[in-house]
């Protein structure tokens, strides 16, 4: 498992969490169960700690950071999506945080949000519960609708059993491994 101690830090992953072989967890992280990290994730907790609650999923490629005094905390069954950066932030339960959005220092993420795709959020700005966030510098545009907040959960539950086939099903394939298991097209007749 890729989990580092730096000083005398070390990640407290509960056994259910799922974490991609290259994925990192450094230092003073604390994963809950059910919790995913997916490749090339990064959780650096050399500044402070990071707490990732139950059912949440950090996605490919996504950065999260504390900082001394700005601790990162994102709640329960959450959606972190792909290279995004959390920095020393709270994300209440319940959001979906959008494919390469920025959430800045002491900035907070009331339950329930979204954040789009590429938005960035500005150190210390705080959105209340339910909120539709989008833009750089982002801003609340509108309520979201309670359907709309359970598909941001259902999002969270469907990376919990994604993860959890990954867990069992998943095998890395050596030097020798086989040619294509499909026809792509490109083999030889």
């Amino acid at each position: 498992m890729p989990l580092y101690a730096l000083d005398d830090h070390r990640p407290d992953v509960h056994d259910t969490a799922w974490i991609a072989p290259s994925a990192d967890v450094i230092g003073q992280a604390i994963l809950a169960e059910q919790v995913s990290l997916w490749f090339g994730a990064v959780l650096r907790a050399d500044n402070g700690v990071i707490r990732v609650g139950a059912r949440s999923n950090v996605q490919d490629g996504a950065v999260l950071h504390s900082d001394p005094g700005s601790p990162l905390t994102i709640g329960a069954d959450c959606t972190v999506g792909h290279r995004a950066v959390l920095h020393g932030c709270t994300i209440e339960d319940g959001c979906l945080i959008g494919m390469g959005a920025m959430v800045l220092n002491d900035a907070l993420i009331g339950a329930g949000s979204l954040v789009g795709a590429g938005a960035l959020v500005t150190e210390g700005k705080v959105f209340a519960p339910g909120s539709l966030i989008v833009g750089a510098p982002a801003r609340a545009v509108r309520t979201l609708e309670p359907g709309e907040i359970a598909r941001l959960r259902e999002s969270a539950t469907g990376y919990a059993s994604r993860a959890a086939h990954y867990a069992a099903d998943l095998q890395p394939l050596g030097e020798d491994r086989p040619g294509p298991a499909v026809d792509d097209g490109l083999a030889p007749a």
